[in-house]
């Protein structure tokens, strides 16, 4: 598994890009919309990888199931809640992951095709601070339709009261230097990155 992108929830997507380009210094860019799921999406080019500025769609009907990224719940000021990793084989990780991980859920906007586990509460393990699965079939991928903003992604920390659980469950499944897995009182998400003008967070 890799690191594909993270994700900043927010109530509305002014406000969330509005947070990331006070934070960051940034413009995101519009990605599209995920009509299984009734949310959009902004983002912003990493290098590597991306971040997804998420939110409901108002123009959108509610689907008859809970939201990704647990967002039906979402209240307070936009903020990092997810992370997302990418793998070869979902059902094998599914299979070997905590339970309540989700489901293999076929989705598509555009040219892009892919899988992602989707839990039915539409909440992860670990408070949501387990890693989404998503798995892309085909070549392509968003990265190649963003636009490169100069950031990168220095260091990713997730949040966590059972830190070396959440830990022990990733052991040979992921890692990457840049993510850590840390204890504290309450779960949250927390960024650094490097760019032109500095280091910088969210």
């Amino acid at each position: 598994m890799r690191l594909d992108h993270i994700a900043l929830s927010a109530a509305t997507l002014e406000d969330g890009a509005h947070h990331v380009e006070l934070a960051l210094g940034v413009t995101p860019v519009a990605g599209g919309r995920h009509r299984h799921m009734g949310t959009h999406n902004l983002l912003v080019g990493l290098g590597d990888i991306y971040l997804e500025i998420i939110a409901i769609d108002p123009e959108a009907p509610k689907p008859d199931w809970p939201r990704w990224f647990d967002l039906d719940n979402l209240a307070g000021e936009p903020r990092l809640t997810n992370w997302i990793v990418a793998c070869e084989n979902l059902k094998s990780e599914i299979a070997t992951g905590p339970e309540g991980i989700g489901h293999p859920v076929k989705l598509e906007r555009g040219s892009l095709h892919w899988q992602m586990a989707i839990p039915e509460s539409g909440k992860l393990p670990y408070d949501d601070a387990f890693p989404a699965l998503i798995h892309w079939e085909g070549t392509d991928h968003p990265i190649h339709h963003i636009p490169d903003s100069g950031l990168r992604l220095v260091r990713l920390e997730v949040i966590h009261p059972r830190a070396g659980a959440l830990r022990h469950e990733l052991e040979g499944r992921f890692h990457d230097p840049r993510v850590a897995i840390v204890e504290g009182a309450q779960k949250a998400i927390r960024a650094e990155f490097h760019g032109p003008n500095g280091e910088c967070f969210l």
